[in-house]
């Protein structure tokens, strides 16, 4: 008889079963990215504030970041740079130096994930490599404000791990409202609405 298969699915809050592994397209909800990504807390939780910083928070940063630097991207390139991270719905963030440590297949998985949320929400599976690095860019411009503003790093320290940012992108008012922490109601209602609106315009 052969050996049942280890269970690696998640039951979500809407009723999916998501295979880990496996993953299926029909088995992704925007509520359930929404609902996952305004919980999980960027930097392992370690930075200031009343709430932690989530990834939904960080996923609008990085878009308007994106935005900013690439001011004539398509709606679907903007949908992608919002979606960036969406995999840590169910994988959790994972801070990049113990991802390298561990190596083998996460990266895998990770991607494997990334795909079939693209393909729920008909984007390209995979992003070109020129796409890739313009919202990389926006991904670590992002950790750089977190980093200073959040997480107790020194200005130096945090550009030589994240580099410096090229613009300051915003004004005041704006910047001080993406990067104060947000309660988990108001990332979930802010993650939700971008995704709405950039889906409106696809």
């Amino acid at each position: 008889m052969s050996r049942q298969r280890s269970r690696a699915w998640q039951r979500m809050l809407s009723g999916r079963r998501l295979d880990l592994l496996d993953p299926s397209p029909v088995d992704v909800e925007l509520s359930d990215i929404a609902h996952g990504l305004a919980r999980v807390a960027r930097w392992n939780g370690q930075t200031v504030g009343d709430y932690p910083f989530s990834v939904a928070q960080h996923s609008v940063l990085v878009l308007e970041l994106f935005r900013a630097a690439n001011a004539q991207a398509l709606p679907a390139a903007q949908m992608q740079a919002l979606l960036h991270d969406a995999p840590e719905y169910v994988m959790g963030d994972i801070i990049s130096p113990f991802k390298a440590a561990m190596g083998g297949n996460y990266k895998d998985v990770e991607n494997r994930l990334l795909s079939a949320i693209f393909l729920r929400f008909s984007l390209p599976a995979t992003m070109p490599a020129v796409l890739a690095r313009q919202i990389k860019v926006a991904d670590r411009e992002a950790a750089y404000f977190e980093a200073t503003h959040l997480a107790g790093f020194a200005a130096s320290e945090a550009r030589k791990l994240f580099g410096e940012p090229s613009q300051a992108a915003f004004d005041v008012d704006a910047f001080e409202r993406l990067i104060r922490p947000w309660p988990t109601h108001q990332a979930h209602a802010q993650f939700i609405e971008a995704f709405q609106t950039l889906s409106s315009a696809l």
